[in-house]
């Protein structure tokens, strides 16, 4: 039986290979209208995890809201007063009327509660139900705002300058739908008042929607970066459209399978067309090869076979890497850095495929006097970046010792700064500093108790244990000592509530602002608040047994590590007075704390696995240990000496870039595949055998012919991400550094140092004695 040949069948019938290939990528195009995005960082997580499915009880428990926007309003001369309060009352009413709002729980000057008492009987009511229409009601106000201590720092700044208005939102509403219309009631108002609207919703969704639409711009933008630079490569048109078609047909295939399965895209998945442009570049080989071997053959279906059968072992392998690289990231806990891994690794095996079908059925309609004209500079002598890469590998050849020396200085350096390195995710700071979203959220964590929103629930296993008296002081001599944290800027417990109603039924008394001392007069409180109030104020602090209590621990930043520390502090504090109760974190701070040590793990977990698993293909690849050895040097050297740049830099690692880590050791060890792997096809192949000579000059031909194929492939690579150093977003910027540094870094060091760690390791890495005949075809062929 003949052995089928998928490269000979695309040679023989090209437009067989072009029709189907075009069909089905019409059938994945199909799937595009069904796209949708999801940026909830709950999502991140499946829904099984412990930290949702504890979040959801604590929700549920306190009747809480998922989703609150923070409106702040800032006066520099105070907002105590007619004409502001005005323009914060008609705000209010039209924010109250908004689709998706949770209006029954909105929290403002005309809608938070207010504790007094008139006559000694309790009052509950609205702040200010009215905008006041004299002075002598603005001071009324005034005092009742700094007379409470429950608002202070919460809806009004010490210094007055400020105010907030707290909107919680209904599940499934549009953060960033419901901020851009508050944006457009705030911009109707006249007056000296700026405006501020911050939260974790308003960040999630404006992530999401600049996401989509940098994912629709950046795509086209890197594919045409792309093209120019092909076309300037290899000033053939054809060639140029051919490595574009197949990198636009393999994004199609992936993201059309992605959506068709019924994926969102998620802020890793939106990065997808770009990762996979590039890593078609990878076909550059292929077409660098074509030249040279046209050039030498002057046979167009023979220079295809030739390049074919001399490129196909570093090709295949290579792809092997890049997708075992990807396919890693299945392991994860994350649940988007999951399906992007899956999705990669789809797309690169997509991109592969057309590699030996769909780039060789092209090359066979282009016309032999334009590729003639074109490859007349595909030269190793003739050409000036083959030669350049001829010096720069004879550097490594010529001073190998000294060379190592300085990989081994350059990479103790790069050690100590990648122990600097710090992971955290804070979802407002994935936006520039300038951003409306960044200034609003400094804003309104300098004025107020802080944006970001933890929760401590206390609770015990004893019916109504929280209506004790030391159980109320005990949560605020817990609120207390939180409060003295710098990450801190307010707390709410349901002590305040109880502390409250005992002053006011005592004429207002400052020394009754205490918890009182038996269980009835809290019960009694308990009752009679809860009687008078809005069913959230009490509902969202107590539940309906008073066996557990939930403290509200406002944060001055979104930085994971903020929770962290409220944790330990309620550790510590806990430990120092032991009560019979428990205490657990939840809450959207909480949830980005775990979240952010998922991504930690998940990072140690994925660099653990593609180091063992680049070994083992490098090992394969060339069929031995030793060589997959000399062969991770540089990609290791590359990586770590990005590491120690980010941590000396103080940049922090966050999911993207810890993503990276993973996905960097599969991107960058295919230079090393191809340049060790021709290297020794073309030893094979001389007379010197394993001599000094011979392995130097084996060398330099490597680092400028198959060299210049490593250098093409960097540039474009680096020419796909460098769009992304043009982001609103920080996230994109870092990964198109990341990826910009990585790729031309790796192809330099590949260059300088195999030629100088093969020298070192001559005699233990080969032979003296000439290979064997069947050894040397064998390496010809490229098997």
């Amino acid at each position: 039986m003949m052995k089928f040949s998928l490269v000979e069948f695309s040679i023989r019938r090209p437009k067989w290979v072009l029709l189907l290939a075009g069909l089905l990528t019409l059938l994945f195009l199909t799937q595009f209208p069904k796209i949708r995005t999801d940026t909830n960082p709950k999502h991140m997580l499946p829904d099984t995890s412990d930290v949702r499915v504890w979040n959801d009880e604590v929700d549920k428990t306190f009747t809480l809201y998922e989703d609150t926007i923070v409106v702040g309003v800032e006066n520099d001369a105070g907002v105590l007063n007619r004409e502001t309060l005005v323009r914060i009352a008609r705000i209010t009413d039209k924010i109250l009327a908004l689709p998706g709002v949770a209006s029954r729980d909105v929290n403002g000057f005309t809608t938070i509660t207010n504790v007094t008492a008139e006559a000694g009987t309790l009052k509950v009511g609205p702040l200010m139900p009215g905008a006041p229409q004299s002075q002598a009601e603005v001071e009324t106000l005034r005092g009742a705002l700094f007379g409470n201590p429950l608002l202070v720092d919460r809806v009004i700044s010490k210094d007055g300058k400020t105010t907030a208005i707290y909107v919680p939102l209904e599940k499934g509403a549009n953060g960033a739908e419901i901020a851009n219309k508050i944006h457009a009631i705030v911009a109707a108002e006249k007056g000296p008042e700026r405006y501020y609207i911050a939260g974790d919703p308003v960040a999630r969704d404006t992530f999401g929607a600049e996401m989509f639409k940098l994912m629709g711009i950046f795509s086209p933008i890197a594919g045409m970066i792309m093209f120019i630079a092909i076309q300037l490569m290899f000033r053939n048109l054809v060639l140029s459209i051919a490595m574009m078609a197949v990198a636009m047909a393999a994004i199609i295939w992936s993201m059309g399978l992605l959506i068709g399965v019924g994926f969102p895209v998620h802020i890793m998945s939106s990065m997808a067309p770009v990762f996979l442009m590039a890593i078609a570049t990878d076909s550059i080989h292929i077409f660098n090869e074509f030249y040279f071997r046209y050039r030498e053959k002057r046979n167009k279906l023979a220079a295809i076979r030739e390049t074919m059968q001399a490129v196909s072992r570093p090709v295949r392998y290579t792809a092997l890497a890049t997708a075992a690289g990807f396919a890693v990231l299945l392991f994860m806990n994350i649940v988007p850095v999951k399906v992007f891994g899956g999705l990669i690794a789809f797309g690169t095996v997509v991109l592969r495929l057309f590699s030996f079908s769909l780039i060789p059925a092209i090359l066979t309609f282009v016309k032999e006097e334009k590729i003639a004209k074109a490859a007349e500079h595909e030269s190793v002598e003739l050409d000036r970046s083959a030669r350049l890469l001829r010096g720069i590998g004879k550097i490594g050849t010529d001073r190998p010792l000294a060379i190592a020396l300085v990989g081994v200085v350059l990479m103790a350096v790069a050690i100590a700064g990648a122990t600097k390195i710090h992971v955290n995710n804070n979802l407002v700071a994935w936006f520039k500093d300038s951003s409306e979203i960044r200034v609003a959220d400094t804003a309104m964590n300098h004025a107020l108790g802080g944006t970001s929103l933890g929760y401590l629930v206390a609770q015990s296993k004893e019916p109504e244990f929280m209506k004790r008296p030391e159980a109320m002081r005990w949560l605020e001599g817990l609120q207390r000592h939180l409060e003295g944290m710098p990450v801190v800027g307010k707390t709410f417990s349901v002590a305040d509530y109880v502390k409250r109603i005992n002053r006011v039924l005592h004429d207002d008394d400052s020394k009754f602002d205490v918890v009182p001392e038996t269980r009835d007069t809290v019960g009694q409180y308990l009752f009679l608040f809860g009687m008078s109030a809005k069913p959230s104020d009490l509902d969202n602090v107590i539940d309906p047994g008073f066996q557990k209590a939930n403290l509200w621990v406002q944060l001055k930043t979104w930085d994971a590590e903020a929770m962290r520390q409220v944790i330990r502090a309620a550790d510590a504090y806990r430990q120092a007075h032991p009560l019979a109760v428990t205490v657990k974190p939840a809450g959207i701070a909480y949830f980005n704390l775990v979240w952010n040590d998922e991504v930690l793990g998940d990072m140690v977990l994925g660099l653990s696995l593609a180091l063992a698993l680049v070994f083992v293909i490098l090992a394969l690849a060339f069929r031995s240990a030793k060589w997959a050895l000399v062969g991770y040097v540089p990609l290791l050297f590359t990586i770590l000496l990005i590491y120690g740049v980010v941590g000396f830099a103080g940049k922090d690692f966050d999911m993207p870039l810890s993503v990276l880590s993973t996905l960097s050791l599969g991107m960058a060890v295919d230079f090393a595949i191809h340049f060790v792997g021709r290297f020794r096809q073309r030893l094979a192949k001389t007379d010197g055998g394993g001599s000094e000579a011979a392995v130097r000059e084996a060398l330099l031909w490597t680092a400028a012919r198959p060299g210049k194929g490593i250098l093409r492939n960097a540039l474009l690579f680096a020419a796909a991400f460098s769009v992304m150093l043009f982001a609103p977003l920080t996230p994109y910027i870092a990964v198109g550094a990341f990826i910009v540094a990585m790729m031309l870094l790796s192809a330099l060091l590949t260059i300088l140092y195999l030629p100088a760690l093969v020298m070192l390791g001559r005699n233990w890495l080969i032979d003296e004695p000439k290979p064997t005949a069947a050894i040397a075809a064998a390496h010809a062929k490229g098997d």
